[in-house]
């Protein structure tokens, strides 16, 4: 620990706002592991829908304030360091930490549940509550940094943790299993990208909604049928015609996602892209008995699993566009643009 450097270079969120709310800084100090902790090296860090919506206030229940901008609903910290999908390097333990930790590659785990050497009554999102990896080094408690042994690159890796846990926890709330008929919407995008392949990987069939210039891509990662944005789901399928919806996009056309389920379906919602406010018809949801789930903390096991399956390659890794840590905004610009498939990624010091 005594080789480390005194500063670090890093991205400050000073605010709620545009782009200009991201200062890009090189004398940010660097923390030290406290109980429990390890401090990682960050090789990479994804770029979020999350990100975005913390920095704006969307998910600010009251126009105008800021007070609930957070997934959690408790105020932000400013200045504040996001990035919640990293891959690095422990680089420092702190006390009660197996030393052999030292030199592991590791994938951090968003959702936590323990942070600053004690647990936390109620989950924190990494780079939200505490400080993430956009920046040289980050600091996490050692249970949610997951030793990870593959061939892939820190930049690939980089792409997993937060989408790929989400809809891995979207699908395991929903009991996705073999045979099951899928639908997912926005799936061109990080958590609907992923939840394609994972779907997949559970031996269920998937129908993905998304733009005709992305259908292809999706067919490749596994979905046996496309649909476009501006088809009605009712039209296409039928009522009563798939067991899950996995929706990450809300909206005017909601209601029909409710339609198109059978009997006893499940819906899982992770995301309203498309807008938060929907009108819901009672009578659908009891006579049809319906499940509907919100999926944001992961449940236990989850990113242990997501941790398996890349291990063993069951899912790939969809890097769209990389930057270097300093051009932040010339990423979450691209991302606004929603012209890619999978993830953006901020190089740091990835060593591939």
């Amino acid at each position: 620990m005594t080789d480390l450097p005194s500063t670090m270079r890093g991205v400050h969120l000073i605010g709620h706002g545009g782009l200009d709310k991201l200062v890009v800084r090189d004398d940010i100090p660097v923390p030290r592991p406290g109980p429990g902790e390890v401090l990682i090296q960050v090789g990479a860090a994804g770029v979020n829908n999350t990100d975005i919506n913390t920095r704006v206030a969307w998910y600010s229940k009251t126009d105008g304030a800021s007070e609930d901008a957070t997934w959690s609903g408790t105020p932000l910290q400013f200045p504040r360091i996001q990035g919640a999908d990293v891959c690095g390097q422990v680089v420092a333990v702190g006390p009660g930490v197996e030393p052999d930790r030292l030199g592991t590659r590791v994938l951090v785990e968003p959702c936590l549940r323990e942070a600053y050497g004690r647990p936390l009554a109620t989950p924190w999102y990494f780079g939200s509550e505490c400080d993430g990896g956009f920046a040289d080094y980050a600091l996490v408690a050692a249970r949610h940094a997951h030793g990870i042994d593959s061939v892939l690159s820190d930049v690939d890796l980089a792409s997993f943790p937060c989408s790929y846990s989400t809809a891995e926890n979207m699908l395991t709330r929903a009991t996705v299993k073999a045979g099951d008929r899928v639908l997912v919407t926005g799936a061109s995008g990080g958590v609907g990208s992923a939840a394609v392949q994972l779907a997949r990987a559970r031996g269920a069939q998937v129908i993905a909604v998304t733009s005709p210039a992305k259908a292809e891509s999706l067919r490749a990662l596994g979905a046996e049928e496309t649909l476009t944005r501006d088809q009605h789901v009712v039209e296409a399928l039928g009522r009563n015609s798939v067991d899950v919806v996995v929706d990450l996009v809300g909206g005017s056309a909601w209601p029909a996602l409710l339609d198109v389920l059978r009997p006893g379906g499940r819906y899982a919602v992770s995301g309203a892209i498309a807008g938060p406010m929907v009108t819901l018809d009672l009578r659908t949801l009891y006579l049809k008995d319906l499940t509907l789930v919100g999926a944001t903390v992961l449940d236990e096991g989850v990113f242990a699993a997501l941790v398996d399956h890349i291990a063993a390659g069951r899912v790939k890794p969809l890097v769209a566009a990389t930057y270097p840590l300093e051009a932040i905004a010339e990423a979450q610009t691209a991302f606004l643009e929603k012209g890619h498939v999978g993830k953006i990624v901020l190089t740091v010091a990835d060593k591939g």
